[in-house]
């Protein structure tokens, strides 16, 4: 089987090596108010996931490909330890490498998202606002927006899925793979149990999200058994964006061990 081409990225920094991994419909741009606080003492690479950023576009997308596409490099940069930090899917996908590559993952840090399947939709409305953007060929990031606020109701939610829109032969169009990404929305959803990963790892919950759970805490402790979780006050799903400075205090806190 012919290897995959390798994740885009980027590195900054000198020191310990921290891999960022950002979430559903995001760009390694998203975690660049963490990166830019980490980049003083430590190396930090940050990653475009398949199908999303500036990366390659595949019709497979489930947490095993985007464990080996992250191990792919790691191995291509020469990396034997590093810190791994994800959110939400990214979070998924750094509980999926330690799956398959714990040797290499010195620390784990997942950001709002526990090692479980998900049930519920909570995406359909950005699905839509997404195909309306691609169908109506709006010509400016203005027109996007009305296009996206059609289906999608919170500004914010707006502002950062236009932050992945590039004009391209005359209209608006995502950097990321609509139609892959809806297709594998289950596999997005689902999760596939991993061996016990015992590094040390820090999950940090969002005090006002319900991606991460007191019911979780069972299958948390089977899979990594070394953790301990962290709740941040008065934040959401989005924590690091919401409150960067407490999440920092906590990785370094978590680092510093």
């Amino acid at each position: 089987m012919n290897a995959q081409p390798l994740l885009h990225h980027t590195i900054q920094g000198h020191g310990p090596c921290i891999v960022l991994i950002h979430g559903l419909f995001g760009s390694l741009s998203n975690l660049g108010l963490l990166a830019r606080d980490l980049v003083e003492d430590h190396t930090v690479i940050s990653v475009d996931l398949r199908n999303h950023g500036l990366s390659f576009h595949s019709e497979t997308m489930n947490y095993t490909a985007m464990a080996e596409d992250l191990n792919q490099l790691l191995d291509a940069l020469n990396i034997s330890s590093t810190v791994v930090i994800g959110h939400s899917m990214g979070g998924k996908a750094a509980m999926s490498l330690a799956g398959i590559a714990p040797d290499k993952i010195s620390q784990l840090i997942v950001l709002d998202m526990a090692p479980v399947a998900y049930t519920q939709r909570r995406h359909d409305n950005v699905f839509a606002g997404l195909r309306s953007v691609i169908e109506q060929k709006p010509a400016t990031r203005k027109d996007a927006l009305a296009c996206l606020a059609q289906h999608v109701e919170i500004e914010g939610v707006r502002q950062f899925l236009a932050k992945s829109l590039v004009s391209k032969d005359g209209y608006m169009q995502w950097l990321f793979n609509v139609d892959d990404i809806i297709a594998n929305y289950h596999n997005i959803q689902d999760w596939q149990s991993i061996a016990p990963y015992h590094g040390e790892t820090l999950f940090l919950k969002g005090a006002e999200s319900d991606y991460l759970m007191a019911s979780h805490q069972a299958e948390i402790i089977q899979q990594f058994p070394n953790s301990k979780a962290h709740i941040i006050a008065n934040t959401g799903h989005w924590l690091h964006a919401e409150k960067p400075q407490e999440v920092l205090r906590s990785i370094h806190r978590f680092l510093s061990k």
